[in-house]
């Protein structure tokens, strides 16, 4: 009894192990369940025709559940024929035993697919976003997959899932965004869709091991990380629209570089961008910019035209409100010597936030305080501004070079325009030799003070024509103080004081006085006539070369005393100079002057020691850029000059007479007999001087010279009332 029980269980499991063996391998054919996996295929969606040979009823061990499966069968969506491997319907085994054979799932198993096909498979996918994703962003490629179909207990589709790889896609991702040969594998439900092993190009990137998480719902979340190679040059800047939201590419000229990226992107029910949240880090190999139409600074003698950064780490995060970059590297203008540089940057909105420190090797000029420093010497310069619509506030810019510093504080420009500072602090240095120690303070007051000022480029600076008044918002009383202040010509002045008042930019209140030393003065008086809207200005030196510097009309003049008065308005002035005593000494227009009157002894003489002169007026007009000269008058123990004419932007046109002394002392000698003056009966008397036109453009003036024998009253008449005056 006991060997036939235990032949029985032996028996038993045999029969067991064998049935596993064989619903584990081959199965059991069967018809039984065709039209029913047919139907539960069809209430997703009416338009696939599902036909099934032959079906296996058979056992996934993994899984311990029974399954039936059908190999190779027909799957058609739309009168597209599906390449489908098998299809395997899971059934529950308690509804198997009760005969009402409920479904737990549905696998399909697709052949490669391509995204043709794709599209025509998305409908039957949810959410109807994902789908939309499917149909109108995969433009090419090819999809390995498979697809399970989960059911309720009534039978009904609850879920999905679905996984492969994707292998050569094309995805137009925005209207300027294309992404080509892309690969990846995924998962997906009816939540989440995840990405592994991301690779794709994008242009002049090339994107490596990248991974995402779309979350689909209402709404798309896209979160994913890479690695990114970008190797761009100009051809590429016009495929880069779509970027420049963020950026703007027109200056770029090529860029190399390697970052470690992620991205968050949220998307609507229709795919368009609501919300973003890039960040990167990496390396910039190389990058070449265009500055031509971007820089313009008076610091450099020559714009840079372009500048290059190599070796440059680079942290980014940019979001829809706020983008932040911090970099930090070597840079160069124009190819030459590479120097480290950092930057932090933000941009809020409306409001731009810059700070910057790198070294320098450019050559930087300061005309206004004579200040140069060589190319090649190394300086450090550090600034930190905000921009906030046209509001731009520099908290601070230092500058150091050597024993040399400039440090600003608060400088405020609002439209352009100069609006306020705190401070600035300067101390430079010339071949070694301090030429600027002093400061300004803003306040109620300006107040600027110091040991030193270098002034040697000032009357320079003042005749330079300025179309734009960039101080036209400045209204301030002014004091400046200057123990010392070198001026034009290696001239000194010490003890210079200045009162003065200033308004919409412009001084309209002077007081000044200062000490050239050996009792010769400066003094400097401004006074305004409000109801007259009229300024007048004058100015009194006992030395004049170092006010006469950059006038090419008083090359060449030496010593004397000059006295200068204005008449100034909002569209014109009147002015006098006059000069007393002085010589003028290798002045080329007066050399070449006296040797085309065939004047040879005078032309020596200024080649020499010099032509004294008594006494020099001019009495001229300024409206615009054109300069009347009602009157140049120059009288001298050797020669004297009567000329009048203008001077405009293109043309310098200017007619008058020169008279040795000799002759015209002998005239004067003659007074009453006007008659014989102006035409002289004494035979001998020769050639009285000299008329002369001088016309032409700067640089090319042409003289002409026409000898006289009378002298017009009009120059008798000056020269009897200066005689009076004497």
């Amino acid at each position: 009894m006991k060997n036939i029980l235990n032949f029985l269980i032996i028996s038993i499991l045999s029969i067991v192990v064998l049935l596993l063996a064989i619903l584990s391998t081959t199965g059991v054919e069967t018809k039984k369940f065709n039209n029913l996996i047919t139907k539960k295929i069809k209430t997703k969606n009416e338009d696939i025709n599902l036909i099934l040979n032959t079906i296996r009823f058979k056992l996934d061990i993994k899984e311990i559940s029974l399954f039936l499966e059908a190999k190779n069968p027909s799957i058609n969506f739309k009168e597209i024929n599906l390449p489908v491997k098998n299809v395997k319907a899971y059934v529950n085994f308690l509804s198997f035993i009760k005969s009402e054979n409920k479904f737990e799932k549905i696998s399909l198993n697709f052949d490669q697919i391509s995204f043709e096909k794709i599209k025509t498979i998305a409908p039957i996918l949810k959410p109807s976003n994902f789908s939309s994703f499917l149909n109108n962003k995969l433009v090419e490629g090819k999809l390995n997959t498979q697809v399970e179909l989960y059911f309720n207990k009534n039978n009904v589709i609850e879920n999905f899932i679905t996984k492969g790889s994707i292998v050569d896609a094309k995805v137009n991702f925005e209207k300027d965004l294309n992404f080509v040969e892309t690969n990846f594998s995924f998962f997906a439900d009816n939540t989440d869709i995840l990405i592994k092993k991301f690779n794709s190009k994008f242009g002049p990137l090339v994107i490596e091991d990248g991974d995402a998480r779309i979350q689909v719902s209402s709404e798309i979340l896209i979160e994913t990380n890479f690695l990114s190679n970008i190797k761009m040059d100009r051809k590429y800047i016009q495929e880069l629209n779509f970027l420049k939201k963020f950026f703007n590419f027109s200056s770029l000229e090529d860029f190399t570089g390697r970052f470690s990226n992620s991205l968050l992107i949220n998307l609507d029910k229709t795919l368009k961008i609501k919300d973003y949240d890039f960040k990167n880090s990496g390396k910039i190999f190389k990058a070449k910019f265009n500055l031509q139409n971007s820089i313009e600074t008076f610091l450099f003698d020559q714009n840079p035209k372009f500048v290059t950064f190599k070796d440059t780490d680079i942290i980014t995060s940019i979001k829809p409100n706020l983008n932040n970059i911090n970099i930090k590297g070597k840079y160069s203008f124009n190819n030459n010597n590479f120097l480290d540089f950092n930057t932090n940057n933000s941009i809020k909105k409306e409001m731009l936030k810059f700070k910057i420190n790198a070294d320098i090797d450019e050559n930087i000029k300061i005309d206004s305080i004579n200040y140069l420093k060589p190319k090649k010497k190394i300086a450090e310069v550090s600034f930190e501004f905000e921009k906030f619509k046209d509001n731009l506030k520099f908290k601070y810019i230092n500058y150091k070079e050597g024993k040399s510093s400039i440090v600003i504080n608060d400088l405020k420009f609002q439209k352009g325009k100069f609006s306020n500072l705190k401070k600035i602090s300067i101390k430079t240095f010339s071949e070694k030799i301090l030429n600027n120690d002093f400061t300004i303070l803003f306040g109620k007051t300006i107040k600027i003070k110091g040991n030193k000022f270098d002034a040697s480029n000032l009357p320079r600076i003042l005749t330079q024509k300025k179309n734009d008044n960039n101080f036209e918002n400045l209204n301030k009383n002014i004091e400046i103080d200057f123990d010392n202040v070198i001026a034009p010509v290696s001239e000194n002045l010490s003890k210079f004081r200045l009162i003065g008042k200033i308004e919409k930019g412009k001084f309209i209140k002077i007081s000044s006085k200062g000490d050239f030393g050996n009792n010769n003065f400066l003094d400097i008086t401004m006074k305004n006539d409000e109801l007259k809207k009229k300024k007048y200005l004058e100015i009194y030196s006992d030395i004049t070369k170092p006010l006469l510097t950059e006038y090419s009309f008083f090359r060449g003049l030496t010593g004397g005393k000059l006295l200068y008065s204005a008449i100034i308005d909002d569209r014109s002035s009147t002015s006098k100079l006059k000069i007393e005593n002085f010589k003028v000494v290798n002045a080329p227009g007066m050399v070449k002057l006296l040797t085309l009157a065939d004047l040879g002894g005078l032309a020596d003489l200024a080649e020499g020691e010099g032509i004294s002169f008594e006494s020099l007026e001019i009495d001229f007009e300024q409206t615009g850029e054109l300069i009347k000269i009602n009157e140049i008058l120059a009288l001298g123990p050797s020669i004297s000059v009567l000329v009048d004419g203008y001077k405009d932007k293109n043309t310098t046109s200017l007619r008058g007479t020169l008279i040795p002394a000799k002759t015209l002392n002998k005239m004067i000698s003659r007074i009453p007999l006007i008659g014989d003056i102006v035409i002289p009966k004494e035979v001998g008397e020769g050639l009285f001087g000299v008329s002369f036109k001088m016309k032409g453009p700067k640089g090319q003036i042409k003289t002409t010279i026409n000898p006289i024998r009378t002298i017009t009253p009009r120059f008798i008449q000056k020269i009897i009332e200066k005689n009076k005056k004497n």
